[in-house]
């Protein structure tokens, strides 16, 4: 009993290491066994490290080869890959989306512009809009004769002043017999086009805006199902417009 009352930590007395002698106060704080193991392993370590970088360049073969050499470059002591001139993956404005806001807020403006974009469709028809390609009407005559008199305003049934329209084109019958509604002034005509353009113009910006939105919650979401654990394969590197696109492997569920 008095062997295991002596063994106890709580009777034990607390051996302290001196401090440094008044006549050698000049020489700074004596250093203790922590601090000399401290200074000790540091030396240790990198000792190896230059033992094993020597060895490394004993070994090194001058004439070998591998791209690596060219395609990376050191940052911080750890290789990078180096990025093609000109490829960015992620824009600026996507960044600062990507880390401010939710999934769920980008979604919902995304669908708000959705909603304005059909809005304005159903307006606008795009009859009359700049990107919209171009329809080719042919008309078949039976000699050159008639192909040198062709006009297309009489062939049409329809004033010349018409003929260049692709909506709104009535014919003489329908003009001779009802009366014109709507604006007929060019100057009321001129501020209706300007109007119908400006209209056009934020109607491709809101595309535009509701593309770049579904592209930041696609990158968004794959960052997220990049957390599972499940293994994966990357198909498509990531572009400023378009997700990168990972193969899961298949897991059965239970």
């Amino acid at each position: 009993m008095s062997s295991f009352r002596k063994a106890l930590k709580s009777r034990q007395k607390n051996h302290q290491e001196r401090s440094q002698p008044g006549f050698r106060k000049q020489l700074g704080l004596l250093e203790k066994k922590k601090d000399y193991k401290l200074r000790a392993d540091d030396y240790h370590k990198k000792q190896n490290t230059l033992s094993a970088l020597r060895k490394k360049a004993l070994d090194k073969n001058p004439d070998e080869f591998y791209f690596n050499m060219i395609g990376s470059q050191l940052q911080d002591g750890a290789h990078i890959m180096k990025k093609p001139k000109g490829e960015v993956e992620v824009t600026d404005e996507q960044k600062k989306v990507m880390r401010n806001q939710d999934i769920k807020y980008i979604e919902m403006k995304r669908v708000a512009e959705a909603k304005k974009i059909e809005r304005l469709k159903a307006e606008l028809h795009l009859l009359d809009a700049d990107s919209k390609q171009k329809n080719k009407h042919t008309f078949f005559v039976d000699s050159k004769k008639e192909v040198q008199s062709f006009d297309l305003a009489s062939h049409l049934n329809t004033a010349p002043e018409l003929v260049d329209r692709v909506y709104n084109r009535p014919t003489l019958q329908t003009l001779e017999t009802m009366s014109i509604q709507g604006a007929v002034e060019p100057r009321i005509i001129k501020k209706l086009a300007k109007q119908r353009k400006y209209q056009y113009r934020l109607l491709s910006q809101r595309i535009d805006r509701e593309k770049k939105m579904f592209v930041i919650s696609q990158k968004i979401q794959t960052r997220r199902d990049l957390q599972d654990k499940t293994k994966k394969v990357k198909v498509r590197k990531e572009t400023p417009n378009a997700a990168a696109i990972y193969k899961f492997e298949a897991k059965r569920k239970c």
